[in-house]
């Protein structure tokens, strides 16, 4: 959905290569474009977290990763979360506060960090939008388009006041 909206996109993570998953069962495999350790914040614009739970269990469990969602939030860039995605956001301390929606098996973990989980098939918060499984993936990017095109939009304005 980002490429055919015209974004570049980077795939980033610990390993040269992952594993997807369709379940529980191995789908296809992918090529990483740049190591998780090298990835800089500076360098993107927004950041969309894939889910499924065996691959966002262990990538919640990176330092690296938890870093460039802490910083990448903190800049007030966009974030987009499906499905188990939310469980970096819970690693790296970001939800107290925040109203989102995961697969709901995340609810307790939502909560108990401080956040307003909301069973929806999608929610926006500030720079936040979450939804909760594969079904809700046309409303998720729909809303995810719109939300990275917001924040562009708001970038390129914010560049030619300052010029």
């Amino acid at each position: 959905a980002l490429e055919e909206a015209g974004a570049d996109t980077v795939l980033i993570a610990p390993k040269p290569e992952i594993q997807s998953m369709k379940h529980d069962e191995r789908d296809e495999r992918f090529a990483v474009d740049m190591a998780l350790k090298d990835a800089s914040p500076d360098e993107f614009d927004a950041v969309l977290l894939p889910g499924g739970a065996l691959n966002a269990d262990k990538l919640r469990m990176e330092t690296a990763a938890r870093e460039i969602v802490q910083q990448i939030d903190s800049a007030g860039k966009p974030i987009a979360a499906i499905c188990h995605a939310p469980w970096l956001l819970v690693s790296a301390k970001l939800v107290k506060g925040r109203r989102l929606t995961s697969y709901y098996t995340l609810q307790d973990d939502i909560r108990c960090a401080g956040g307003e989980w909301e069973d929806r098939e999608v929610l926006v918060d500030r720079n936040w939008v979450t939804s909760r499984k594969p079904d809700d993936i046309p409303a998720f990017n729909r809303e995810m388009r719109s939300l990275f095109a917001k924040s562009r939009a708001g970038e390129r304005s914010a560049g030619a006041k300052a010029r």
